[in-house]
């Protein structure tokens, strides 16, 4: 019996080298990659952190004191495979700037201010049915040095772990309309257009609370020519 991979689900890949990306030229391998078979426990375990996983962890508006300041947002979807099936108990964790476009990292040391009730991250652990849900602040744009006048567009970093230690997806979610697109060489570095769709949740006025906050959907699927594309 022959399979065959469907080489069309390589375009939401990014290349290892994206000149106009500048810390690719230094990172992506410079001879041919030497395939490397996977260990028994790599295939079976460890998995990380979903009995980790504890209430309100998925509410980064309640991890302090007070709540923070910024727009606050529900950001929600399913986790599917290539056959659009739900993917349950899947660990997804998220990361992100603050509303002024600051993370909490201490390399972060642009001039915005860092908001003491807002620490950027959160974990959830997907239903049956593959749901997950956040809330958290809508994180502001930031400078990144990568070339003259560099800003990286609004965006919230997603991993997710599946039931073995190598099936994990790293990719990131942007906000739909943001006039940085085309001037983003991370976003631009997946060059087929409508893998890059892909990345961009969509607004959603029915899971909107309201009075509360404007909700965004984000279905991400693990495989297949339908896949979420992996972060450069």
């Amino acid at each position: 019996m022959t399979f065959f991979f469907p080489t069309e689900s390589l375009r939401a890949f990014p290349p290892r080298l994206y000149p106009g990306y500048k810390s690719t030229v230094k990172r992506s391998p410079t001879k041919p990659l030497v395939i490397i078979p996977h260990t028994l426990s790599e295939l079976t375990g460890p998995v990380y952190g979903q009995e980790a996983v504890q209430p309100g962890d998925e509410d980064l508006t309640r991890q302090h004191a007070g709540e923070p300041i910024g727009e606050r947002i529900i950001v929600h979807g399913r986790v599917l495979d290539e056959d659009g099936r739900p993917v349950p108990n899947t660990l997804v964790e998220i990361w992100q700037a603050n509303a002024c476009g600051r993370y909490i990292h201490i390399v972060d040391q642009h001039p915005a201010p860092l908001d003491p009730n807002f620490t950027g991250a959160g974990r959830a652990k997907t239903d049956e049915t593959g749901y997950y849900k956040f809330v958290t602040v809508k994180p502001g744009p930031y400078p990144w040095g990568n070339h003259h006048n560099a800003w990286r567009p609004s965006h919230i970093h997603f991993s997710l772990f599946g039931h073995a230690f190598i099936s994990r997806l790293v990719t990131q979610m942007y906000f739909p309309g943001d006039p940085l697109f085309p001037f983003d060489p991370i976003f631009n570095s997946v060059t087929d257009a409508r893998a890059r769709e892909r990345m961009i949740s969509s607004f959603d006025l029915d899971a909107t609370i309201p009075e509360w906050a404007l909700a965004f959907r984000f279905d991400i699927v693990l495989r297949g020519r339908n896949q979420t594309p992996m972060e450069s």
